[in-house]
């Protein structure tokens, strides 16, 4: 895809919205415990679900948990964990496990393998396993083996490349998934996808997006299966401000009238 692409429109009213966190709502940091979202950027997130009739997702690699302490003090519908664990509209949780010894197992060896590796860590979040590497980019190859291995030997479980990090999933997980999921539900149901993303694992959204004819959005750089693309994160914050603020003022001045937003920018 190219560079320079237009983003369309916003249609009022017809959307479900999803997005990707670290990379695309926040700027990716040295270590996962200093992101943070802007007050700015969440409120305006909270208005285009009021907005939207609720539909609206983050879908991460992080653990729900861990979202909801980000998306403080709202609470939105959440994929975590690439899919694995997911929270609908109404708050009920479908979440995938592995067995319990097979999880003590595999965080044993992945823990001693990579105090081998110094400046690498592991993130375990209970039924995947993230290899982080960008402090010690040296070791790429080290744990790029180490994890082929894991899953070589495990048949269940599959390998999730992302930003100097791999990941450890169980098989058929991922985002799209997660995406179709929330599409065959109430308040998605019927809508339109539209799916914000920057790395990787978001290629699995934009694929069942453009599947169901909705908007994919790449931030950054690189090649993509999305439509179209932001520049980076401070784009993506500039968005959805910008069409939030649209969509409030098509219901305070155009009630009833024409809900086609004039958003179309070059980025």
């Amino acid at each position: 895809m190219e560079d320079t692409l237009i983003i369309p429109p916003v249609i009022f009213g017809h959307y479900a919205l999803f997005f990707d966190l670290d990379g695309t709502l926040a700027e990716i940091k040295p270590h996962p415990d200093q992101v943070a979202l802007p007050e700015e950027v969440l409120g305006a997130l909270k208005q285009l679900a009021a907005l939207n009739d609720g539909a609206l997702a983050l879908i991460s690699g992080r653990s729900m948990v861990e979202l909801d302490q980000l998306a403080s003090p709202y609470r939105f519908p959440l994929a975590g964990v690439h899919g694995a664990e997911r929270r609908d509209i109404d708050g009920n949780t479908h979440v995938f496990t592995l067995p319990e010894s097979l999880i003590l197992q595999l965080q044993a060896l992945l823990e001693t393998s990579l105090v081998h590796l110094p400046g690498t860590e592991l993130e375990a979040k209970g039924m995947a396993f993230a290899l982080h590497y960008r402090q010690a980019p040296e070791y790429e190859e080290a744990i790029m083996s180490l994890a082929s291995a894991v899953v070589r030997d495990h048949p269940q479980l599959a390998l999730q490349p992302g930003k100097c990090v791999v990941e450890i999933k169980p098989k058929g997980i991922n985002k799209g998934e997660a995406i179709a999921a929330f599409m065959a539900e109430a308040p998605f149901h019927g809508r339109t996808p539209l799916f914000i993303g920057d790395d990787l694992t978001d290629e699995y959204g934009f694929d069942v997006v453009n599947k169901m004819n909705g908007m994919s959005v790449k931030v950054g750089q690189g090649e993509t299966k999305a439509q179209w693309r932001l520049a980076n994160v401070a784009s993506v914050w500039e968005w959805v401000t910008e069409v939030a603020n649209q969509q409030q003022q098509q219901i305070a001045h155009n009630k009833g009238g024409n809900q086609y937003g004039s958003l179309s920018r070059r980025l």
